[in-house]
């Protein structure tokens, strides 16, 4: 775990995912420290950034950033090196991998920050572990490190049936090199029936608070009403219903839970909406009978 923190550092679970094993703090320590050798971004990448619209959706500017990183691409390098060989080709595929973790919450906060923090710049801390210094880069408060962290390892849960994750590995089986593949995820990843759900639920949860319960407690009468009002308007409950789980999405229930367990969180008007939607929607999408899955994901 980090230190003074419930949750593991996302370079233990990079360690436990690779390999299997739950690693020793020293084992974590070493990819802390090589990480940080490799997280130092190149200035182009920067530029090229910088030369999108501003109004860019912040997923483009991701995808630019990765493509930029591509010409210090090492299988690349390899490649064309003219002694590639299938059989020692991983190595050079983990090189990238293990450069492109290290950076993207690196590019991300950049993107982050120049959009909405009206470009204000954070720089690298080197004594903090990848999800803390996401939250340090973004200029979030201490708790939310834990947030990062959280986030960060449940969203490395995806296996290789959905549309991020099937890109990268199609785009990867004609020898693109990583940065090419990661970023065909990306792309696919920005879709409403994939990562932009996320973004889409949220939208769709404040216009509900804001319809329904902008002066009022969300009781279960009055969200009952307001979801059957929904689904009776021919729109559906988003956030609710997942293409292979038929149960709740137990990273859902560590969100959750986080929610629950930190002071002040548990009693945000927001948070408490999105509880009684929990505790009403699959009653009624039961009800309804169109929803295969009834519970919510993880968005």
């Amino acid at each position: 775990k980090a230190k003074g923190s419930k949750y593991p550092t996302v370079e233990s679970f990079w360690y436990f995912l690779l390999t299997g094993d739950v690693p020793t703090q020293a084992q974590v320590d070493a990819v802390v420290a090589e990480w940080k050798t490799r997280q130092i971004v190149p200035s182009y990448v920067w530029d090229a950034i910088r030369a999108l619209p501003r109004d860019s959706h912040p997923m483009v500017m991701l995808s630019v950033g990765i493509l930029a990183l591509q010409k210090d691409s090492k299988f690349a390098a390899f490649y064309n090196s003219g002694k590639f060989n299938k059989m020692t080709a991983w190595e050079s595929v983990y090189e990238d991998a293990s450069d492109l973790c290290a950076r993207i919450p690196i590019i991300a906060a950049f993107i982050y920050n120049l959009k909405y923090r009206s470009d204000f710049q954070t720089a690298i801390d080197p004594n903090l572990d990848m999800g803390a210094n996401f939250a340090h880069m973004i200029g979030q408060c201490e708790e939310y490190k834990d947030v990062a962290r959280m986030y960060f390892i449940l969203h490395s849960d995806h296996e290789s049936g959905n549309v991020s994750a099937h890109t990268t590995h199609l785009v990867h089986s004609a020898l693109s090199d990583p940065y090419y593949a990661y970023s065909a995820g990306l792309n696919g990843l920005a879709g409403p029936l994939h990562g932009l759900a996320n973004q889409e639920v949220l939208d769709w949860t404040l216009k509900f608070q804001e319809k329904y319960c902008k002066d009022v407690e969300p009781t279960k009468e009055l969200v009952t009403k307001a979801l059957w009002d929904t689904l009776n308007a021919g729109q559906v409950v988003p956030g609710y219903g997942h293409a292979v789980l038929r149960k709740t999405d137990p990273r859902y229930m560590s969100q959750r839970e986080f929610c629950l367990n930190t002071p002040g969180l548990k009693d945000d008007k927001l948070f408490k909406l999105v509880a009684m939607i929990f505790e009403t929607a699959p009653g009624v999408l039961t009800e309804h009978g169109k929803a295969k899955n009834p519970w919510p994901n993880v968005d």
